[in-house]
């Protein structure tokens, strides 16, 4: 069972990883852009914050996973150490863009509320990782990496609940609003739980 749902999480976050390249090749106006309007998809800012966010999230999640591989860190602690900046870099710029759009999420003040408080919470439990292996301190650098992870894997499970929520609740901003919070603030409850149990 263990080893189904980390093929299943390494799929996901390859995945959606992946997912950014596909504003590069086709029409972007899909989705949830679909119901930006014309002049905030014209406008610069936006736009720079947008794809800053996509790109270093996709990033994040292509390498983010590789730094729970106990023999890479023991036998490539160098290769390690490499993912990990890579992955605080990405995490740096795609936190802070994504706060900076989440002013102008879909949906409303819940939907901002819930996207703001996941880039806070996605910017604090990486920093606080980085803070901790720089002072030594292993045990607390990988229960907040563990943490930070969970914030980034949001990526994911908005991608579940969104469109499941829609299907049930056939009102498309309810849904929105609800998967804005629940596509981060039960993965950190999981991970507290795992964490507790270990």
């Amino acid at each position: 069972m263990k080893k189904t749902l980390w093929i299943l999480l390494i799929m996901s976050a390859l995945a959606i990883g992946f997912y950014p390249v596909i504003y590069f090749f086709i029409d972007r106006r899909f989705g949830l852009l679909s119901t930006k309007s014309p002049e905030l998809l014209g406008n610069i800012y936006w736009n720079i914050g947008f794809y800053t966010h996509i790109i270093g999230a996709g990033i994040a999640m292509l390498v983010g996973w590789t730094q729970f591989i106990p023999q890479l860190r023991n036998r490539y602690l160098e290769l390690h150490r490499n993912l990990g900046k890579t992955y605080v870099i990405a995490v740096l710029l795609s936190g802070f863009a994504g706060y900076s759009i989440a002013f102008f999420a879909t949906a409303g003040t819940v939907a901002q509320a819930g996207f703001i408080g996941l880039a806070l919470v996605w910017l604090y439990t990486t920093l606080s990782a980085y803070n901790h292996i720089r002072k030594g301190r292993v045990a607390q650098h990988e229960r907040m990496m563990t943490y930070s992870y969970a914030t980034c894997f949001a990526a994911v499970t908005l991608r579940i609940w969104f469109p499941l929520l829609g299907a049930i609740l056939q009102d498309l901003d309810l849904a929105y609003q609800i998967s804005a919070w629940l596509c981060w603030v039960p993965n950190l409850l999981v991970v507290r739980l795992y964490l507790d149990e270990g």
